[in-house]
């Protein structure tokens, strides 16, 4: 095995040395695609294979199984605590934090962390999606590839996108949304240079995935009816619908999740999610695990499957009932999944916003059925409402509209997706106007992420840009005082403070030139020349702050204070020189 690493290693070496640059990052998206594809392969087998197992307990005694859940939270809880403790982070929104703060290093850990916790989680029943962990994997694997190989910031970043859009891929056979969803949820600064090599890892891991899994892994339907022109208007309805029920989604899972997380005590808030899943599951046994089963069942048409373990099965006796309680499970996902992730689970709203799109499509377009005698095609409806709310709770319309076409086999239905998808992120965006991974992304950087300018600016940190080299002197010296401290500094500003190193004052050399060499100035101090600065800066300041404060006092120097002590200066030309350097960085 050694050896067998070694020769890998020499032609790793050969490789790099007898390639360009260009030719080098392909290489490396092929073996990302490779590694990330696998590791999306083993996730989805090692998950089957322990609800395979949960299966057999859940024909024999349903109320065992909706403890399930519980079992596999408590798992996850003590791995990352015991095991993984303070590297542990979960959601894109950290990834694109690592892009931007921490140069696209993510921790090794991260390679295999995210496949264990979420496969005991979600296999034992959490109601959760492992799509946002198999993008964590990809990326960390894609950036651990890139260390590897000394490549530049700009190739690593590219690599971590790799990963994940591998693990996208691998997950529904479906490459072109693994590209996209790279490009528009983690790369919002993205160059043509970066292109090929996410299409080539994309392709790789969906070839890998195709290999390996069966069937009945991946989540596929087979398009029935194609798209009638004359049921537009009904898939106008549906993109309304589906925008509104994204920001449910977006709302109820927040507060649920914050409501989890406001327990203090680790294994009381285990205990209580654990709980609180059981009494949903065994009223709404689809909302056990990923949930993907009951979207086939909805695809056949078959909804008896779906609630007959539920307590409350003999009162669904009717079509309008049925309804009734497929409404009430959409309602209810994004409380399940907020639950299993505020208690400790692991996993994403990928999942899901899928599922609650499938019900809500499925729901909407049987209600119309029933209600106006039309035959609008349910499952399509299904389909296109999966499209419309993973559009409207991640904002990202084009990675919708690709992974539901592509896991029907074919185009049949764009027309229908591009509608409901576009409508969907039109209504939640105009109420929420960024998405749940955007908001949190925002909090991260402390800044906003809207425009690139922002985002190039949050990359910076403010903290690396202070200058100390300027002199300090306190209020009450006298003006000897204040020319020897002239005469040994080479800047023109000097800080004034007082005993307890606060700010004070300032001191422009500009101002006080006259002064200073005055006979007949001796009883003038310090405090009598200085000026109450007219701005400054704090170490929670981001550097759109910043720059606002360079442009409303016109100073090309703002003094910096943590708590009123003073701490340094940052200079507007530097910070404009680290800004070039950045936008240079990223071409």
């Amino acid at each position: 095995m050694i050896e067998r690493f070694n020769r890998l290693a020499r032609g790793i070496i050969f490789l790099r040395h007898h390639l360009s640059d260009k030719q080098f990052l392909i290489v490396s998206s092929i073996i990302v695609g490779l590694l990330s594809g696998g590791a999306a392969v083993i996730l989805k087998s090692f998950v089957h294979s322990i609800q395979h197992w949960v299966e057999r307990y859940s024909y024999e005694d349903f109320f065992l199984v909706i403890f399930f859940p519980l079992v596999g939270i408590a798992f996850t809880v003590i791995l990352i605590n015991t095991v993984w403790k303070n590297t542990f982070k979960k959601g894109s929104a950290e990834i694109t934090y690592a892009i931007t703060k921490k140069s696209s290093q993510l921790p090794i850990s991260h390679t295999y962390s995210h496949i264990i916790t979420s496969a005991i989680t979600v296999g034992f029943g959490g109601s959760t999606g492992l799509e946002s962990p198999m993008v964590s994997t990809g990326s960390a694997i894609g950036s651990n590839v890139a260390r590897a190989f000394r490549l530049s910031y700009k190739e690593k970043t590219i690599l971590l996108a790799c990963g994940a859009a591998s693990g996208i891929a691998a997950a529904f056979n479906s490459p072109i949304a693994g590209v996209l969803f790279a490009i528009e949820v983690l790369l919002a600064d993205i160059s043509a240079a970066a292109f090929i090599p996410l299409i080539i890892a994309a392709a790789t891991g969906a070839l890998l995935a195709k290999i390996v899994l069966t069937e009945g892994v991946l989540l596929t339907f087979t398009l029935v009816s194609p798209f009638d022109y004359h049921n537009t208007h009904y898939y106008l309805l549906l993109g309304l619908l589906s925008g509104f029920v994204a920001l449910y989604y977006a709302k109820s899972f927040e507060f649920v999740h914050d409501l989890m997380k406001s327990i203090k005590k680790t294994w009381l808030r285990v205990l209580i999610g654990g709980v609180l899943l059981a009494g949903l599951v065994v009223l709404f046994p689809s909302l056990l695990g990923e949930g993907y089963e009951s979207i086939k069942s909805l695809s056949n048409l078959n909804t008896q499957t779906i609630f007959d373990r539920s307590i409350i099965a003999h009162w669904v006796n009717s079509e309008y009932a049925i309804l009734l309680f497929l409404g009430l499970v959409v309602l209810l996902k994004s409380v399940a999944a907020a639950i299993t992730i505020g208690s400790g689970g692991n996993g994403g709203s990928f999942g899901p916003s899928l599922f609650m799109g499938a019900y809500l499509g499925y729901v909407f377009a049987r209600l119309l059925n029933m209600l106006l005698g039309t035959d609008i095609p349910e499952v399509n409806f299904a389909l296109v409402g999966m499209a419309g709310m993973l559009s409207g709770v991640f904002y990202a319309p084009l990675t919708a509209i690709f992974l539901i076409a592509e896991i029907t086999g074919g185009y049949g239905l764009i027309i229908p997706l591009m509608i409901v998808s576009a409508i969907s992120l039109a209504v939640a965006n105009y109420f929420q106007p960024k998405s749940m991974e955007g908001k949190k992304l925002a909090k991260l950087l402390n800044a906003s992420i809207d425009d690139r300018d922002q985002y190039l600016l949050s990359r910076l940190d403010l903290s690396q840009l202070i200058e100390t080299n300027f002199l300090t002197i306190k209020p009450n010296e006298n003006l000897e005082a204040l020319r020897k401290t002239i005469a040994t500094s080479n800047r023109n500003t000097f800080a004034v403070v007082n005993e307890a190193q606060e700010l004070v004052g300032i001191i422009q050399l500009d101002d006080v030139r006259q002064i200073i060499f005055s006979s007949d100035a001796s009883e003038i101090l310090v405090k009598d020349l200085m000026n109450v600065p007219a701005g400054e800066l704090t170490l929670q300041d981001n550097l759109q702050t910043a720059l606002k404060k360079f442009d409303t006092t016109g100073l090309w120097n703002l003094p910096v204070v943590d708590q009123k002590r003073y701490v340094g200066f940052v200079s507007k030309s530097s910070l404009l020189a680290r800004y070039r350097h950045e936008l240079i960085r990223s071409v």
